[in-house]
């Protein structure tokens, strides 16, 4: 045993120095050498560490370089965890080397991948082994368990969730859609620019909804911006150019645009010109199936298809009739009772007696069309326009009672949040019955001029589907829009569950009922690695916490905290554990955040993970960290064991 170890020392050895030799040949290596070098190690590095355990190394001598062993040993505090190491040791007897066997018993023991064969392990040995001999021999030096370890296979969340795997075949309404407000503003609400750049950014992070302001511009030129404001103005054909390049860089799956239309009939002909002209076979322009339709289509009917959602004139049945006519210069009107617009709602402004649940008493009640102020609007809409509305039709939200009544399957209402936030306190059960059957948008309050975001969670709990925020604005809301929308291989769409497709449910976020199996879920929270340093440390420092937070039904909101580690952003070492049951696993989503301690009543963001509750992966997992406005800060992770029933 003893030979066998020193052979397998001698390797790891050898390996390392065949990397490294070369550039000791005058003997020393600076600062940047030492950089440089690590890279060629294929192992992500922060600058800021390894310059911290560089300068303590070269303090010690009153030198600005270091010696081969030196490196060695930064490597070894950098990348070798004893966390790790750990772990390694109670699976390879000579603490030096897995085999096959021993690493299936791992994933199967620890990591619960219970169909872990000799294929599974010899792939990961392929992929992560970097020493060639113990390659060869079908084995797993400490060098390739780290390596393995610190993988997005590893991550915490589950690998088979980074690609579509839900049932696409299932109506539009029937899924949760990435949906972005007044896209084309990169800044506030008032003043700020509008730019090409918000589409395309919203279309690489997967949104499917997408919202167009557009205004008649000078030579009968459509522009796009927040009107009445004195946001810039871009030409409504090159928002669609850039729709057209970015539509489905990210995701196969249908894109909704969202024309918040105030152009006269004649520039509506300018945009159903533009959209049919550059678009061509994208654009939607006709039913999939039967003239008549009962249902909406489904994501999978819809591939690589660009939807318009405006105000339509008629039925889809009459648009059909009219496709191969000329209908240039003809204009249809739409009359409906306007309330005090939507887009300048406010707390303040909107009385709202919705209906309470029937159950409540009878001093209770309230009626649930609100006598909000009323003026009979007429809208005149371009037939050519209007008849490339399929499937998304725009329709005046005026009751759930009206809906329930009159609403065909393609007529989809948009609410504003205050309004919204109202129905689902006093109305939840009727909300989500409304939402099994219509589309259903929810948009930022007017007041929000600093495009701040409310919270999306508690309109995805009454299965609202496109729940539209500010994607220029980071900060929580946007990190729970795009942890839940990391599923099903970030295409945009997410099948809602079946409890808010049913258009029987009973279901409401207040009284979750049978509707759900509870989870038992155990987080132990091992290390960090890595972690960004404190913009107060002129080193590498900070004093880190992590917020294990859960965002779900009201009963399931709560938050946990971890000690501080004081001045430890490179290997903070927690080893606690924290227990959470979950009543509605299925809206759940968990949130990793690290902050600084900067003082008994501050703490500093530093990094955070967001992802759905069931996107998690048991076992030893690590969690990436990204930055405030969504980037990797790779290699700043932290290093967690995940256990639920």
């Amino acid at each position: 045993m003893t030979w066998a170890r020193s052979f397998l020392n001698l390797i790891s050895h050898t390996w390392f120095l065949s990397i490294i030799q070369n550039e000791f040949r005058t003997g020393k290596i600076d600062l940047d050498s030492t950089m440089k070098l690590l890279e060629k190690l294929q192992m992500p590095f922060d600058f800021a560490h390894v310059k911290h355990v560089f300068k303590k190394t070269v303090d010690k001598r009153k030198a600005h370089t270091i010696n081969i062993e030196d490196f060695r040993a930064i490597y070894r505090t950098i990348v070798h965890k004893p966390e790790l190491r750990e772990i390694f040791h109670a699976y390879s007897p000579n603490c030096k080397i897995l085999s096959d066997t021993q690493l299936i018993e791992f994933l199967r023991k620890e990591q619960y991948e219970t169909e872990a064969c000799e294929t599974t392990a010899l792939e990961i040995i392929l992929k992560y082994e970097p020493i060639e001999e113990v390659r060869k021999r079908r084995q797993m030096s400490f060098e390739g368990f780290i390596r393995y370890m610190s993988s997005e296979d590893c991550s915490v969340f589950k690998n088979n969730h980074r690609t579509v795997y839900q049932d696409m075949n299932h109506p539009l309404c029937d899924y949760f859609i990435s949906s972005s407000h007044n896209t084309y503003l990169i800044s506030d609400q008032l003043i700020g620019p509008s730019h090409l750049w918000g589409y395309t950014s919203a279309l690489l992070k997967g949104c499917r909804c997408l919202e167009i302001d557009c205004w008649d511009g000078s030579n009968n030129e459509p522009v796009v911006y927040h009107g009445h404001t004195l946001t810039s103005k871009i030409p409504f054909h090159s928002v669609i150019q850039v729709i057209d390049k970015y539509a489905f860089v990210a995701s196969d799956y249908p894109i909704v645009l969202s024309l918040e239309n105030h152009c006269s009939p004649k520039q509506q002909e300018v945009m159903a010109d533009y959209l049919e002209s550059i678009l061509g076979d994208k654009l939607l322009t006709s039913t999939t199936g039967d003239t008549v339709v009962t249902q909406l289509p489904s994501p999978e009917a819809l591939k690589f298809k660009i939807l318009v959602k405006n105000k339509k004139v008629g039925t889809i049945e009459e648009s059909m009739l009219r496709r191969n006519l000329d209908s240039h210069g003809e204009t249809g009107e739409i009359s409906e009772f306007e309330n005090i617009s939507d887009e300048d709602e406010t707390d303040e402004k909107v009385p709202l007696y919705p209906k309470s649940d029937s159950s409540k008493r009878k001093n209770e009640r309230r009626p649930s069309a609100p006598p909000r102020k009323k003026a009979k609007v007429k809208t005149k809409i371009a037939i050519m326009l209007s008849d490339l509305v399929i499937y998304t039709k725009s329709e005046k939200f005026v009751s759930f009672e009206h809906s329930l009544a009159n609403q065909k399957c393609y007529e989809n209402n948009s609410i504003g949040e205050v309004r919204a936030r109202k129905f689902v306190k006093h109305s939840a059960k009727e909300f989500v019955s409304h939402t099994s059957r219509f589309i259903t948008r929810i948009y930022p309050k007017g007041t929000r001029t600093n495009s701040s975001n409310y919270n999306p969670q508690e309109f995805w709990n009454v299965g609202c589907q496109m729940v539209a925020l500010n994607f220029q604005t980071p900060g929580v809301q946007m990190e729970l829009q795009n942890g839940k929308f990391l599923d099903n291989g970030g295409c945009g769409y997410i099948l809602k569950p079946e409890f808010l497709r049913n258009r029987n449910s009973t279901f409401t976020p207040h009284n979750v009922g049978r509707y759900s199996k509870p989870m038992s879920l155990s987080i132990r929270l091992i290390s960090g690695h890595q972690l960004p340093p404190s913009n107060l440390s002129k080193t590498n420092k900070a004093d880190p916490l992590v917020l294990i937070e859960i965002y779900g039904v009201p009963e399931d909101q709560v938050k946990k905290k971890s000690s501080v580690i004081k001045s430890n952003a490179l290997s903070p070492r927690w080893d606690e554990t924290f227990s959470f049951t979950v009543q509605v696993p299925e809206l759940a989503l968990i949130r990793f955040c690290v902050e600084d301690e900067i003082s008994l009543v501050a703490n500093e963001f530093l990094g955070q993970y967001t992802l759905p509750l069931l996107s998690l992966s048991k076992g030893y997992r690590n969690v990436p960290l990204l930055s405030k406005d969504g980037g990797n800060l790779e290699p700043a992770s932290l290093f967690v064991h995940i256990w639920y029933y």
